[in-house]
């Protein structure tokens, strides 16, 4: 069932009308129930878009949902979601789909955004493997953020990084996509990401200095 919301940009305080709005989005990834939709709507501050259907027969036969528990629905298309970070930037929320029969609308949901969250679920990690290499293959800049579930073993940060292979470079956090403040907290990590990622120029500069170059496509 897709529930929309007809939330219009947040008001400006006077003065601020002349000043340029800035926006921007990433994107909530990971694996088929770690968490996405919850994230959302945990930090968004409009009523958020959900795309949820309910989890059929025909479903489940397609599905991996070993170690999911009583999850009966499933996102079709996305979610979506708001949250204000200062006066001048909005950052928009896109979560996209884990199935693997919908992955064919990422590259539509990635187009312009600035960085990503791949949500990790312990009982299911690698179920994260294809986002972790979807935004690794695109140079998108990502954290990880290890979604702590009722019942489960914690695993420090450190471990998750080395059962995951990630580049030393690559932020883990642990959180509970429940609460807004721990979703909070993991947003904050991927803007202070972000903001360390090298632009296309040092990257260029840098290829040139060790000699590599693209493979021919």
């Amino acid at each position: 069932m897709v529930s929309a919301h007809s939330d219009g940009p947040p008001a400006r305080p006077p003065g601020l009308a002349d000043r340029p709005l800035v926006t921007t989005k990433i994107l909530i990834a990971g694996g088929f129930g770690a968490g996405k939709t919850t994230m959302v709507g945990s930090i968004s501050e409009i009523r958020p878009l959900h795309t949820e259907e309910p989890l059929t027969e025909r479903g489940v036969a397609v599905d991996d949902v070993s170690g999911i528990g009583a999850k009966e629905t499933t996102t079709v298309a996305m979610d979506f979601g708001r949250i204000t970070l200062s006066d001048q930037l909005l950052l928009y929320l896109f979560g996209t789909p884990g199935q693997e029969r919908f992955w064919f609308m990422w590259d539509e949901l990635a187009s312009g955004a600035i960085g990503a969250v791949v949500l990790a679920d312990t009982r299911r990690l690698k179920s994260c493997f294809p986002a972790i290499d979807y935004f690794e293959r695109r140079g998108v800049p990502f954290v990880v953020a290890v979604n702590c579930f009722d019942g489960v073993r914690t695993h420090r940060a450190q471990d998750v990084a080395i059962a995951l292979d990630l580049d030393p470079d690559v932020p883990v956090v642990l959180c509970d996509v429940r609460r807004r403040e721990s979703s909070k907290e993991v947003l904050v990590a991927l803007m202070e990401h972000v903001l360390t990622w090298p632009d296309e120029e040092e990257v260029a500069h840098g290829d040139q200095m060790t000699g590599h170059r693209e493979p021919a496509t």
